[in-house]
């Protein structure tokens, strides 16, 4: 009988004829993993994450996905990330959407909805805007998650992979913006304050600038203080202290 690969408990590969270790169970084996990576040890901690990848441990295909697309400790390449991320989408797309593993699972269906929406040149995986948003709106319907919404309703803005809709995208950027998704909040923020294919409600608009305004990160901070900026030299002042009241409602409601 041949002997088979196994992940002893030092992350490194072995025979399982001869290894004086035991091998590690998937949930083991990401542990380590994990270990392995904050010790800075990452041929370790991928052989390790690898095991429990091939094994069927979604977080550990989930976080080697993350790692192969942004090159964080291993040569970057986008298809491997793909692959890794397809699996979790093959393998996982109905579990329970309120589970803890759910928010790994979205996020995998998001990733692959960028892969789709730009595809990746030299590879298999060709451009294919309504592949995409069918990756969004199954994460953004069924799991809820809001970075899934807020692309969905991008895309029903510009009417890419499907038909301009703009009452669409003020939906999906509204479920967005009430789970904190700033990128959202700055878009129904600057659609409702410009009255754009909705009615005008600006002091409800300012409301939801200034909310992404204050929660904006780093990569996204100059275009939504543009947007907030302009919708507030624009405002009344009747308007910014109608938009303070539903402010102080929004954050009471969220503490409660």
């Amino acid at each position: 009988m041949l002997a088979t690969p196994t992940v002893a408990f030092d992350g490194s590969k072995s025979d399982s004829a001869m290894a004086s270790s035991p091998a590690l169970t998937p949930m083991e084996a990401f542990r380590s993993g994990t270990k392995w990576l904050k010790s800075g040890d990452n041929t370790k901690a991928i052989t390790s994450l690898e095991y429990a990848a091939e094994n069927g441990h979604a977080v550990a295909q989930w976080k080697l996905g993350r790692m192969y697309a942004a090159g964080d400790g291993v040569t970057q390449d986008d298809l491997k990330a793909f692959d890794y991320f397809r699996r979790i989408a093959d393998s996982h797309a109905e579990d329970n959407p309120d589970a803890p593993q759910s928010r790994f699972v979205a996020n995998a269906f998001v990733a692959l909805g960028h892969y789709y929406l730009e595809g990746i040149s030299g590879t298999r995986v060709k451009s294919d805007p309504e592949r995409a948003r069918a990756m969004f709106d199954y994460a953004a319907s069924y799991f809820r998650d809001p970075d899934a919404q807020y692309y969905l309703a991008r895309m029903y803005l510009k009417g890419t992979g499907a038909p301009q809709d703009p009452r669409k995208a003020l939906r999906w950027f509204g479920l967005s913006a009430q789970k904190g998704q700033c990128q959202a909040q700055a878009m129904l923020g600057a659609m409702l304050f410009a009255g754009d294919h909705v009615p005008r409600q600006a002091a409800r608009g300012l409301m939801w600038l200034t909310l992404a305004k204050d929660s904006a990160r780093t990569a996204d901070q100059d275009w939504v203080e543009r947007l907030y900026d302009s919708a507030y030299q624009q405002s009344t002042e009747d308007e910014r202290a109608l938009a303070l009241v539903y402010l102080k409602r929004w954050l009471e409601t969220r503490r409660d």
